[in-house]
């Protein structure tokens, strides 16, 4: 697998794949890393490439300069309150918006590929949302969470308020969307939405560590495991006990598993080929 650069069409993402793993850098240190609407559209687009590339088996989101991403950019959202009422019509601005998040923190989420938050610094507001939309999340101990959305006179964005409630129930995640507490690593580790705290500066490599031993997995058998636990989140016991049968038949059929299972007969390390 070689290296490759992907085009963004913007210098505020940067994107990349080494060894089956894809980084994308969300790169605009200066704010932060608060989303602009060229990182955002640069995200999708790097993100439907990574979808589709065979060559890549996990997807790295983090952000330059010790940050990961402050979410919306408020000195923006000054400046367009300063510019007076917006020339576009409210129903194309929430078109944009929800198809700029599906294709974000919705593909993220749903791609059949483990995705992985490398969260250095502060993950707040939308920043928080893109963070949580990650299957994993590594963290480094200087790492800060907060959901910010009230403080600024919002109600949330980028599947916040979905995942939260998911991952912590109703009641906590209330509390942080209403209250926006400030939470470190370590908290956030202890409630269950980091999987990993290294110390400052490492959060970077032990989530590329993480994606490159998944990258060298069997990619169909792992896209099949994120679908099962995603409808599990949602579904019945039965439908998923349903599909989960679906998903090893077919993995049973792939030359992966043939490979995986003579290798553990010979004592072997398998190797994988996505086939």
């Amino acid at each position: 697998m070689t290296h490759r650069v992907l085009e963004t069409g913007t210098d505020d993402l940067l994107a990349e794949i080494d060894r089956g793993v894809a980084v994308l850098t969300m790169n605009r240190p200066e704010r932060r890393n608060a989303l602009s609407d060229a990182m955002l559209e640069g995200m999708a687009a790097a993100l439907a490439v990574c979808e589709a590339d065979r060559e890549v088996g996990c997807v790295v989101l983090t952000g330059a300069g010790g940050a990961f991403c402050a979410g919306g950019d408020v000195k923006g959202f000054a400046e367009r309150v300063a510019r007076g009422p917006s020339q576009t019509p409210v129903h194309e601005r929430i078109e944009r918006q929800r198809r700029l998040q599906r294709a974000t923190a919705g593909r993220l989420h749903a791609m059949a590929k483990p995705t992985i938050a490398c969260v250095e610094g502060a993950a707040a507001g939308a920043g928080l949302g893109l963070a949580l939309a990650c299957d994993l999340r590594v963290a480094s101990d200087a790492g800060v969470f907060v959901t910010s959305f009230a403080r600024v006179g919002l109600s949330g964005d980028y599947g916040a308020t979905w995942f939260l409630t998911r991952m912590l129930g109703k009641a906590k995640a209330m509390e942080l969307l209403l209250f926006s507490p400030r939470m470190t690593a370590a908290q956030a580790s202890e409630a269950g939405l980091v999987n990993r705290v290294v110390p400052a500066g490492e959060a970077l490599e032990a989530a590329l560590d993480w994606g490159r031993t998944l990258a060298a997995g069997p990619s169909i058998a792992m896209g099949a495991i994120k679908g099962n636990v995603l409808r599990a989140v949602d579904g019945d016991l039965l439908t998923c006990m349903d599909l989960e049968v679906n998903e090893m038949m077919r993995c049973g059929e792939t030359a992966d598993h043939a490979a995986a299972v003579a290798a553990f007969a010979a004592k072997e390390t398998p190797v994988f080929e996505g086939r």
